[in-house]
């Protein structure tokens, strides 16, 4: 039913009435100081399905350097985008080619999308890239998507649930998206203006409010799981709570997990494995949405 919440982010290492140091609280790098193994991990594991997958590499989408997908599965089944995440600033589609190997196992296509960076682009252009990957995934396949994605890509999975399609372009149906898997999602963009990363990404404040999708209308009627490592710092957890509590109340079918032990970059590793139940979940929802 609509507004269904399972709120099990718990409370996070938020003290009320004290100061945030939000440098700190988003810098994973630094607060996961073997990151560059777990990276590292991530091309080897990415290398190691392309090599043996069944895909359609670096097709473009649009016109950027950087607006190019993968589309991993043989588009039988449901459809799932994944985008990747870095900030909006680091990283691309070659990092993440694993992250299809546990859904394709279940029969899901899914695809891949790389997009222009920071400070080459604003965080609004890139919101614009991805509402062209998904048109394109679209047109090719003809079937509603569940889009997930890991930090920046959570943001930009939650801004594709609540895109209105047919206003992007009258061929879309209004139900283009209509399931998002956010894990360690970013739905509140106003601390990172307080960051040294604002270098890069050149945030003011009020263009942070207009991309932050936990103030956007609730997309009723969908669903948004917001997933975070329960390891995380606080604020983390409390950006997957703030919209699973902004949206559920708005109709959504919001539903906010913190999976115990894992940090920002051990979160996604279940994908891989097909008898995860995090894999299980995104299939499940893929499957739904392709349902009439």
């Amino acid at each position: 039913m609509d507004g269904v919440r399972a709120l099990e982010c718990g409370n996070g290492d938020r003290r009320p009435m004290q100061p945030i140091d939000y440098e700190a609280e988003y810098n994973n790098r630094a607060r996961v100081p073997e990151h560059p193994g777990l990276i590292e991990g991530w091309q080897r594991d990415a290398a190691a399905w392309r090599a043996a997958a069944n895909g359609d590499w670096a097709v473009p989408y649009g016109e950027g350097p950087r607006m190019a997908l993968d589309v991993v599965g043989d588009g039988a089944g449901p459809v799932v985008m994944f985008v990747h995440g870095g900030y909006w600033m680091a990283l691309d589609r070659s990092f993440f080619t694993h992250m299809a190997r546990g859904l394709n196992a279940r029969g899901v296509t899914v695809v891949i999308p790389s997009y222009d960076l920071c400070p080459a682009v604003g965080i609004g252009d890139i919101v614009e890239e991805i509402r062209q990957a998904c048109a394109f995934a679209w047109r090719r396949f003809e079937k509603p998507l569940t889009v997930a994605g890991h930090s920046a890509g959570g943001h930009l999975a939650a801004c594709m649930l609540a895109t209105d399609w047919p206003a992007q372009s009258p061929d879309l149906p209004a139900g283009l998206v209509r399931s998002a898997y956010a894990l360690s999602g970013l739905f509140d963009l106003a601390p990172l203006v307080q960051t040294s990363m604002n270098a890069t990404l050149r945030l003011t404040p009020e263009e942070a409010l207009r991309l932050s999708p936990v103030a956007w209308t609730p997309p009723r009627g969908l669903t948004l799981d917001a997933v975070v490592g329960g390891a995380e710092s606080g604020e983390y957890l409390r950006q997957s709570r703030d919209i699973t509590d902004a949206w559920g109340a708005g109709g959504v079918r919001a539903r906010c997990e913190a999976v115990e032990g894992e940090n920002h970059f051990t979160v996604i590793a279940p994908l891989a494995d097909p008898a995860s139940p995090m894999t299980k979940r995104v299939a499940m929802l893929a499957e739904q949405s392709g349902l009439p």
